[in-house]
Formats: structure tokens, sequence, C-alpha cells
């Protein structure tokens, strides 16, 4: 796919909902609006970010973390990039039928599909994976490839690519995946220079035994 022209203004919509895990969108949130805010320094065409509820009521979090979303499903507008986050909330929400109607509707019209975790489990059962290529969070890997619906579900990979769905591993995998779109939104050397501002350069501290 080719990538977008970076004067094009894009606007990158984030699913919210009870029990979403808290890096699974905070994450991509970092990435995507660091780099609007690089995007604005340099004086060119910057991401607008948002998130959005079926209500725009207070979410709580797995752990515990409690947000507003910006917009419900009745007044959030066009979106080029959808996000849906995994967490233990997305067992609830994958039987939710308004609002997996929603996203499927939502899914049609943008660019890319995306998801984090356990929310490829909602782009599969909405619709847009269903059939293809995903992954997810390492521990239901096993669970997702019996649901109906679901195509090949690979492991031990940060992301997947099949035609404009991404899908991502867990948690942290999300960033890895919302760099890479930058890249594909823009260039990899916007991409690059997102990674450079948030100092991502993973190194955890226990990967060996010492």
């Amino acid at each position: 796919m080719a990538t977008t022209s970076p004067e094009a203004a894009l606007t990158l919509g984030i699913l919210l909902f009870d029990g979403v895990e808290e890096l699974d969108f905070v994450g991509p949130w970092e990435v995507f609006t660091a780099t609007a805010q690089l995007q604005r320094e340099i004086g060119a065409s910057a991401p607008h970010v948002l998130t959005v509820a079926a209500e725009q009521t207070t979410i709580r979090c797995a752990k515990g973390l409690r947000v507003l979303p910006d917009h419900s499903f009745d007044d959030v507008p066009h979106l080029d990039v959808l996000l849906v986050p995994g967490g233990v909330g997305t067992r609830t929400v994958a039987k939710d039928n308004q609002l997996l109607a929603w996203v499927a509707e939502t899914a049609a019209a943008c660019r890319w599909v995306t998801s984090v975790c356990t929310g490829s489990l909602v782009l599969v059962a909405a619709g847009p994976a269903r059939g293809k290529r995903v992954t997810t969070w390492w521990g239901f890997v096993e669970t997702l490839r019996h649901v109906e619906g679901a195509g090949p579900v690979l492991d031990d990979v940060r992301f997947v690519r099949d035609g404009k769905v991404v899908t991502s591993a867990g948690v942290s995998a999300g960033i890895d995946m919302a760099l890479w779109l930058v890249g594909q939104l823009y260039d990899p050397a916007t991409a690059r220079r997102t990674q450079r501002y948030i100092e991502y350069q993973p190194a955890p501290p226990y990967t060996a035994e010492v």
C-alpha cells in the first residue's frame, strides 16, 4: 500500500471500553501524539489523535486507571486509522453487538485498522480481521485460534499486517506497531524521529541469567 502524503491531515482514533489494558492504548497514544508534536514543530501536517467509546462517560481500565474518552460513537469524526486495544474487557466487548457494528462500519472507511493484544478478538468478531493473518498476546494465541472466523494466528511476532489490518502482540508490542504505522502514514524518517523523541530503545534488565 502506498504511503499517505504528509500533507494530508489524518485522524487517528483509539477505542476505549471498560477493562481496557492501559499500556495497550497509552503506548500507541504516546507514539501518535509525539509524532503530532514533532510534525507541528517543523511546520508539517500533524495527525489528530482522539479516543472514542460507546458513551462519553468515565472508562475504568484493567488496572484501575480511569479516563474520559474524547468522543462517543454519536459524535466521533471520520477516522483514517482505528486502533482497538486489548485487555480483559475484550471478552465482553466481543459480544457487544452495538460496539461490533460500530467497529465494522468505521473500519470499512479507514485506511488502516489496527489492534493491540486481545483487541484482535474484537476485530475478528466485528469482521475486519475475519479470516486474516493476525497475532495477539502470547497467552491468548491458542484461544483466538479456536474463535469462529479466526484465520491463521501467528505467535512469536511483534505485529502482523494483512492488507490494511495490522494486529500486534501484547501490551508493549503496540508501541512497535504504532511506530511502524507512523512510517507508513508519513515516512520511516518521521518514525525514527518519534522513536528517538520518546527514547524507545528497549533494554529489559531481566532478559539474561545473572
